[in-house]
């Protein structure tokens, strides 16, 4: 039976049933996950959508999301491979009336990465868009109620355009920190007394590149902070001019740097307090070094 394509106006209820399934597709992926986004028009407040709830995740390993699939399965979701799209992999779950969708990219993937994210944030902070992308859904919807391939064929050049705008004007700093981050961050046992890796933090350099680190504990007083542990890597390979940087916790959320590297960042040049925090990865809520030490030593 061919897909009945429905076109509702937006229902609150969709964020919720994102947040439902992500803690399940979570529990799959496991310690290969990274992170996890809601996608697609059901997570643009306002938008007219196909009742569907897309999400992408982003992995370290393909082939452990293939690994998977037999528990995927068990969650109803049927495995499609890349379906059309090199380095994704595609799960869908509803059959015929359909009611959830499964991106899955690599860390390095960012092209792909950056297209869904820098979308959905255009069509959330333009409203003239937003509007005449719902207008063009709903009248495709009457037209094609059971051709999905008239329908995406119908939006595609309205859908490319504003691609191509949201792509010019995405800032995705922050999330390839974060992606950057996360992927080295694992718990590893070094020897009976020392950790590492349970905190994970990557930095931006004026020179544009991304450097990275995770947290060392030891028994005694000798360890060493995610961020100071990117800051040596970003030392060693030549530079010392820090943009941006994000620590992330156990937990996936960003933390704020403890006092010690608050000070090391604050030594590193003259204009360091104009360094950009993460304060929260969510809301991208930021704050520059020089406001976490006003009255600074120097």
């Amino acid at each position: 039976m061919p897909q009945h394509i429905t076109v509702l106006n937006y229902d609150p209820e969709w964020p919720l049933k994102y947040e439902r399934e992500r803690k399940a597709i979570a529990e799959i992926l496991d310690g290969n996950g990274i992170s996890i986004y809601h996608i697609g028009s059901t997570s643009v407040p306002g938008l007219a959508a196909k009742p569907i709830i897309d999400m992408m995740a982003v992995v370290r390993s393909l082939e452990k999301v293939d690994d998977a699939r037999g528990k995927f399965s068990e969650l109803g979701y049927e495995y499609l491979g890349e379906f059309g799209i090199a380095g994704r992999r595609y799960f869908r779950k509803g059959g015929d009336e359909r009611t959830h969708q499964i991106h899955i990219f690599q860390a390095d993937d960012w092209n792909n990465i950056e297209r869904h994210l820098a979308f959905r944030d255009y069509m959330r902070t333009h409203e003239k868009e937003r509007a005449e992308y719902a207008k063009i859904k709903t009248a495709l919807a009457q037209r094609f109620p059971y051709d999905i391939d008239g329908y995406c064929d119908g939006k595609d050049a309205f859908v490319r355009e504003m691609e191509k705008r949201a792509l010019l004007e995405y800032d995705g700093t922050w999330d390839r920190l974060y992606i950057a981050a996360r992927k080295v961050q694992y718990e590893r046992k070094i020897s009976p007394t020392i950790d590492a890796g349970a905190v994970c933090a990557a930095l931006l350099t004026e020179k544009g590149n991304i450097y990275t680190g995770v947290c060392i504990d030891t028994a005694c007083s000798l360890g060493m902070c995610a961020e100071r542990n990117a800051i040596a890597n970003m030392i060693t390979n030549g530079e010392s001019h820090i943009k941006k940087i994000a620590a992330v916790m156990p937990d996936g959320k960003a933390g704020m740097p403890c006092g010690a590297c608050r000070e090391f960042m604050m030594q590193l040049d003259e204009c360091a307090g104009e360094i950009e925090i993460l304060c929260d990865y969510e809301t991208k809520g930021t704050v520059k070094l020089k406001a976490l030490l006003p009255d600074w030593w120097r």
